[in-house]
C-alpha cells in the first residue's frame, strides 16, 4: 500500500494513518441485556441478561479489511460522530450513495457522507457550517473505505 503524503493540519478531519485492528478478539465480552433500556424512568434489567457482547465480533465483519481512525473536528456531528470518536472502517464494502465513508481528497483523509446523483459525486458534511466537497477536473478522489461503526468513551 502506498503511503499518503503528510496532511495539511488546517484541513485534516481524521488521524492521517489508519490503525489496524488487533488480529485476535479481546478476551472479554460484556454482558448484553435482552431488553432495551428506556431513556426515561429506571427499569430493573438484571433478570434479562442475554449473554456477552464482543465489540470486535459486533463491529468487525472483515478483519483483514477493517481499520480504525480517530476523528478530529466537527463536520460529522449531525451523524453522531464527534471530535475524539473512533470510527471502524471496512475497506471491503463497496461504497454506496448516502453511506458515511473515509475519502482521500487530493492526498488528504476526510470523513464525509457519499453523495452520488446524475453522474456527479460529492462529499457532504453533517454540519451546516461545512459546504459539500464537489469534484471538478483535476481533483483526486479515492473512497478509502466505508464507516461501519463509531466508538466513544465517556469516562476515563
Amino acid at each position: 500500500m502506498q503511503t499518503p503524503p503528510p496532511p495539511s493540519p488546517a484541513s485534516a478531519t481524521l488521524d492521517q494513518w489508519p490503525h489496524a485492528l488487533t488480529p485476535e478478539p479481546l478476551p472479554h465480552a460484556s454482558p448484553l441485556f435482552l431488553c432495551s433500556i428506556p431513556a426515561g424512568f429506571p427499569s430493573p434489567a438484571t433478570d434479562y441478561i442475554e449473554g456477552g457482547l464482543d465489540l470486535n465480533e459486533y463491529l468487525v465483519r472483515h478483519k483483514a479489511a477493517s481499520f480504525m481512525f480517530r476523528v478530529q473536528g466537527h463536520s460529522m456531528q449531525g451523524a453522531g460522530i464527534v471530535d475524539g470518536d473512533k470510527v471502524v472502517v471496512d475497506r471491503s464494502i463497496e461504497p454506496q450513495h448516502n453511506q458515511i465513508v473515509i475519502a482521500v481528497v487530493d492526498g488528504e483523509y476526510t470523513i464525509k457522507r457519499l453523495y452520488r446523483k446524475n453522474g456527479s459525486v460529492e462529499l457532504h458534511s453533517e454540519n451546516p457550517a461545512f459546504k459539500p466537497i464537489c469534484f471538478k477536473d483535476g481533483c483526486q478522489l479515492e473512497i478509502w473505505g466505508v464507516v461501519v461503526g463509531v466508538v466513544r468513551r465517556y469516562a476515563c
